[in-house]
C-alpha cells in the first residue's frame, strides 16, 4: 500500500501531523509501569493493543454499532444482537489475554486494572462485557453445582460467542440486569417478580438497562416470596430453547456505541437463585464492586489517550513559526492536565492492589477508595478531554480524530454502578458503618505525612473542617476533599518530585485557577515526558 500523497492538484499539504504509528502501550507507558508495583505486567497486551492497526479496529467497531434483531425472516424470535466483526476480535483479544479470567486464575487485579487501563485508550465499549464477566466470578464464590458450573467457564481465558447453552461452550460471558423505570438506583423498588416452579424460578417483570444482552447469562434482581432476591438467568435453556428474555430495543447512547445496552422484559423468563431470598442486594454487592474498580481505572486510560493525541498534534504542528508544544501556554495547559491523569492513575491502581490483599485492613480499604477513586477520576476526565479537544483546534472536533469518542465516553463510568450522589452518600454509609476503613484511609494519609508541608496542612485543614461525618448536603464536598488528599499521598510516595509537588500545588494547595492552565512554576518537561510515546 502505498502512502498518501502530501502533493495535491490544489495545493501542498503541509504542516499538519503524520497519522501516528504503532506503539506499546505498556512499554511506552512510563507512569503506568512506576505506578503497578510489583505486578505482573501485562506487557504483551499493551504491545498489541499500541498497534495502528488495533486501533483501526476500535474504530471500526464503533463506527459500525451492534444491531437487534428480534424476529427472523418467518417472524421467530430470535432475540439477538447482531456485531461487527471488529467487536469479536476485540473481544477475543482482551478475554484471551486474561482481562476476565486472570484475578481468578493466579494473576492480579492490579493487572486486570492495567488491561482496563490500556483497552480504554483503544475501544473503551467492549470493556463493559469484559468487566463484568470480571466481576460476576466473586458472586459465585459458594460450593454449589450451580456455581461451580458457571464459575469454571467464566475464569477461562479465551472467547467463545456463539449462541448455545453453556454446556456447549468452554468460555462464557455475564451481564448484570438490575434497573426497572420505576427505580433506577433504588433497587427495592424493582417490581419483577419471581416465582418458585419447583426447578429454580420464573421471572416476569421488564429492566430498563441490560448491558452487553449477547452475554450467556445475567446477575438480575427480583422479588421473590421472600423478598428482592439475586437470580443467575440463562440465556439458552440446557435443551437448546430460548429463555423467555424478549429484546424490547437497543438504548440509543451517547457513546461507548460499541457496546450493545438493551431493554429487555421477562416472560416467564427461567432462573436460578443466588443467595437466600431478601438478601439480593447483598448478593450482588460483590460484583458491583469489583465493577467499580474498572469505572474507577478507565478514565485514567481515556485522559492518557486524549492527551497522546493532543500531545502529538502540538509537537507536529506548528503556529507563528513555532511548534505548538514549544510555545510555553500549551505546554502549561497539557501538563496541568497530565497531573489529572497521572493522579488518577496513581489512585486507581492503588486501590486494585487493595483488592488483591487478602486481610480485613485491604478489603475495607478497597471499599471506600475505589468509591473515592470513582468519583474524582470521572469528574476530571470530561474536562481533561474536552482541553485535549480544544488543543486541536477545530479538527479535535471531527471524527477522523479519536477525541470525539473519547469525549462522548467520558461521562460513562461516572453514571454507571452508581452516580456521583449514590457515590458520595456510599461513601459517608461506609465510613459511618465500617470503622476499619476510616482507619485504613487515615493511615494512607498519614503514609506521606512530613514530605510537604501544604500536604500536612490540607490533611490537618480536613479533619478540622470534618472532625465527624458531614451531612448529606456536603457529601460531595467531603468527598472531593478526600480523594484529591489520597491522590496526593499516593503520588507523594510513588511519583517523581515535580509531578507530586505539581499536583499538591495546584490541587491540594489551591496554587490554580478555575481553567485548564492557569497555573504556574510547573515543571511541564518532567510532567509531560510521563505521557511515554505520546510525550515524544
Amino acid at each position: 500500500m502505498s502512502a498518501p500523497s502530501d502533493i495535491l492538484a490544489t495545493h501542498a499539504v503541509e504542516n499538519q501531523p503524520d497519522a501516528r504509528g504503532d506503539g506499546d502501550l505498556w512499554a511506552g507507558d512510563p507512569a503506568l509501569r512506576d505506578h503497578i508495583g510489583d505486578t505482573a505486567a501485562p506487557a504483551a497486551l499493551g504491545e498489541v493493543l499500541g498497534r495502528a492497526a488495533t486501533r483501526a479496529l476500535g474504530r471500526a467497531a464503533n463506527r459500525h454499532p451492534p444491531e437487534a434483531v428480534v424476529f427472523d425472516s418467518g417472524g421467530r424470535r430470535l432475540d439477538e444482537v447482531q456485531f461487527h466483526p471488529a467487536y469479536h476480535d476485540l473481544m477475543a483479544l482482551g478475554l484471551g489475554s486474561g482481562y476476565a479470567s486472570g484475578p481468578w486464575t493466579g494473576g492480579s487485579h492490579g493487572a486486570h486494572a492495567a488491561m482496563v487501563y490500556m483497552f480504554s485508550q483503544v475501544e473503551p465499549g467492549v470493556c463493559c462485557p469484559m468487566t463484568m464477566t470480571y466481576a460476576a466470578v466473586p458472586t459465585l464464590a459458594d460450593k454449589t453445582d450451580l456455581c461451580d458450573r458457571w464459575r469454571s467457564r467464566l475464569t477461562v481465558a479465551a472467547y467463545d460467542p456463539s449462541v448455545a447453552p453453556i454446556g456447549a461452550k468452554r468460555a462464557v460471558t455475564m451481564g448484570m440486569v438490575m434497573t426497572e423505570k420505576q427505580g433506577g438506583s433504588d433497587l427495592r423498588a424493582n417490581s419483577t417478580r419471581a416465582v418458585p416452579d419447583g426447578t429454580g424460578y420464573r421471572l416476569t417483570g421488564h429492566k430498563w438497562f441490560c448491558s452487553a444482552p449477547m452475554s450467556d447469562g445475567f446477575l438480575t434482581l427480583a422479588q421473590a416470596p421472600g423478598g428482592l432476591t439475586c437470580f443467575l438467568l440463562p440465556r439458552w435453556l440446557e435443551d437448546g430453547t430460548r429463555n423467555g428474555v424478549h429484546l424490547m430495543r437497543l438504548k440509543d447512547k451517547l457513546g461507548n456505541r460499541a457496546n450493545a445496552s438493551a431493554e429487555v422484559e421477562y416472560h416467564g423468563a427461567w432462573a436460578e437463585r443466588l443467595g437466600d431470598e431478601g438478601a439480593g442486594v447483598r448478593t450482588i454487592i460483590e460484583m458491583v464492586h469489583h465493577t467499580r474498580l474498572d469505572t474507577a481505572i478507565a478514565p485514567a486510560g481515556l485522559m492518557r489517550a486524549a492527551l497522546v493525541e493532543a500531545h502529538w498534534w502540538a509537537a507536529h504542528r506548528s503556529a507563528f513559526q513555532r511548534r505548538l508544544i514549544d510555545q510555553p501556554l500549551m505546554r502549561a495547559v497539557l501538563a496541568d492536565l497530565a497531573l489529572d491523569w497521572e493522579g488518577a492513575l496513581a489512585l486507581g491502581l492503588r486501590v486494585a492492589q487493595a483488592f488483591d490483599g487478602q486481610g480485613g485492613p485491604d478489603r475495607a480499604f478497597a471499599r471506600v477508595g475505589v468509591a473515592l477513586a470513582k468519583f474524582l477520576s470521572n469528574k476530571r476526565c470530561v474536562t481533561v478531554i474536552a482541553e485535549a479537544m480544544e488543543a486541536l483546534g477545530g479538527m479535535g472536533y471531527v471524527e477522523d480524530t479519536p477525541l470525539p469518542m473519547f469525549y462522548r465516553e467520558a461521562p460513562l463510568n461516572g453514571i454507571w454502578e452508581g452516580a456521583g450522589n449514590v457515590i458520595c452518600l456510599d461513601i459517608l454509609r461506609t465510613l459511618g458503618r465500617e470503622p476499619l476503613a476510616g482507619e485504613t484511609l487515615r493511615a494512607e494519609l498519614d503514609a506521606a505525612k512530613g514530605a510537604d508541608r501544604r500536604y500536612d496542612a490540607a490533611v490537618a485543614a480536613h479533619f478540622d473542617r470534618w472532625p465527624d461525618l458531614p451531612d448529606a448536603a456536603e457529601a460531595r464536598w467531603f468527598v472531593e476533599s478526600l480523594a484529591c488528599l489520597l491522590t496526593a499521598s499516593v503520588l507523594i510516595r510513588q511519583a517523581p518530585q515535580a509531578v507530586a509537588d505539581g499536583y499538591v500545588a495546584t490541587r491540594v494547595a489551591g496554587q490554580r485557577g478555575m481553567a485548564a492552565g492557569t497555573v504556574a512554576g510547573l515543571e511541564t518537561e518532567i510532567i509531560l515526558s510521563r505521557l511515554g510515546d505520546g510525550g515524544a
